[in-house]
């Protein structure tokens, strides 16, 4: 693995930081994460214009850049920085590679250009307590997360002419606004059990969306009920899709979203860890900054190596996704964890103002509380790492 950035990644990353620079500070992501969307349309259409974000990493004969893995990774590390609200991840990260992976040419063709010029966003709705669960990164996926024949998380029957939905998902990012709703439902009752994915429109009869309240208002969600919604099956053909790998795709797109994460992780703990750097820098007591102390110092630095060790871990798991390899799962718990300390101690370090709700700070804070919610634990997502490497299997000790 070289570690150097080529040419089109470091312009990748320089354009987009000096874009969220002018249009993405405090400011403007609270009046942002204020409105109906939950984002600023006028800037997830410069990200679609002017750089083709939202299609970075989907195939150029579908209108995408081409690119890999690494270099959404790398752009999410910049939009984690400023911690900008835009549906990237529901879309780009979590959405479009399944309808990559398992959707028939016609539904590709119609729907990821679109996706690609930023014109329809999309999002991933599973049901239960937690999006890792589908995604295979806290455990296997081959659960009863969808419904399992029993009532509760979202069902599908079979209906002339396609396939009815009836069920609730509590939590959807950006599942409020999306245009496109790619819905994991269970069908087959105890016989034929199995989870398949289907496609439906934001604005179709039967789905009732509503925002809640999140900790974190910069991932906006979405309560989304479905009140026998006719539905396309992702992936159909001529045996009705049966065949579809549904379970796999989504714990490959998981990991490459793990990946993704962690770098978005990274991003945000490297500005918080500057942040505090840059007041402790300024702010003074008994004569001398309060940087200059001793104590400081020391927990300032074990910041600073926790979030170089995850900016490594995360670097290594965008490549590896890209190779057909997977280290997610670690890299995002790696990221998590720095993140959480980063944003912990600036909370700290900035004193009296950094215990307002106003300041900035408390942005990070609550992004990594919510983040560890919706995609931790770390110790979970460590173990399943653990698990899937062997480490927990018994030896046979010769006598």
């Amino acid at each position: 693995m070289d570690a150097r950035l080529t040419a089109e990644q470091d312009e990748i990353r320089r354009t987009l930081r000096e874009l969220l620079h002018k249009r993405c500070g405090p400011q403007e992501v609270r009046a942002a994460v204020d409105t109906p969307d939950g984002h600023d349309p006028a800037l997830w259409t410069a990200l679609a214009e002017r750089l083709g974000l939202p299609g970075l990493a989907l195939p150029e004969s579908l209108g995408g850049a081409g690119c890999s893995t690494t270099e959404l990774a790398l752009a999410c590390e910049e939009t984690g920085r400023v911690l900008a609200p835009t549906p990237l991840l529901a879309t780009s990260v979590l959405a479009a590679p399944l309808i990559v992976r398992l959707g028939t040419p016609a539904q590709r063709a119609g729907l990821l250009p679109r996706v690609a010029a930023g014109t329809l966003t999309a999002a991933l709705a599973v049901p239960g307590p937690a999006l890792t669960t589908a995604l295979a990164l806290t455990g296997g996926n081959d659960g009863d997360w969808a419904g399992g024949g029993r009532a509760g998380g979202v069902q599908a029957r079979r209906a002339e002419g396609g396939w009815r939905l009836y069920g609730q998902v509590d939590q959807v990012l950006d599942g409020h606004r999306a245009g496109l709703l790619v819905v994991a439902a269970h069908t087959g009752g105890f016989a034929r059990s199995r989870t398949l994915l289907f496609l439906v429109t934001g604005d179709a009869e039967g789905v009732v969306r509503t925002r809640r309240t999140a900790l974190d208002a910069t991932r906006p969600q979405g309560l989304v009920q479905l009140r026998d919604v006719r539905a396309e099956l992702l992936g159909a053909d001529e045996t009705g899709g049966e065949g579809a790998d549904v379970l796999g795709a989504l714990a490959g797109t998981g990991d490459a979203a793990a990946a993704v994460l962690a770098c978005e992780a990274v991003g945000a703990a490297g500005r918080a860890l500057e942040l505090t750097v840059e007041y402790v820098k300024q702010r003074r007591q008994f004569g001398r900054a309060v940087g200059s102390f001793q104590a400081l110092k020391h927990r300032l630095a074990d910041v600073y190596v926790q979030v170089q060790a995850a900016r490594s871990a995360a670097c290594y798991a965008a490549w590896a996704a890209g190779h057909g390899e997977r280290a997610g799962g670690l890299a995002l718990a790696q990221a998590l964890q720095a993140l959480r300390l980063a944003a912990s101690e600036a909370i700290q370090l900035h004193g009296g103002i950094g215990f307002t709700w106003e300041h900035e700070a408390h942005l990070y804070f609550k992004r990594a509380a919510g983040d560890e919610l919706l995609f931790g634990p770390v110790h979970r997502l460590r173990e399943h790492a653990a698990r899937a490497a062997g480490l927990f299997e018994r030896q046979e000790v010769a006598v």
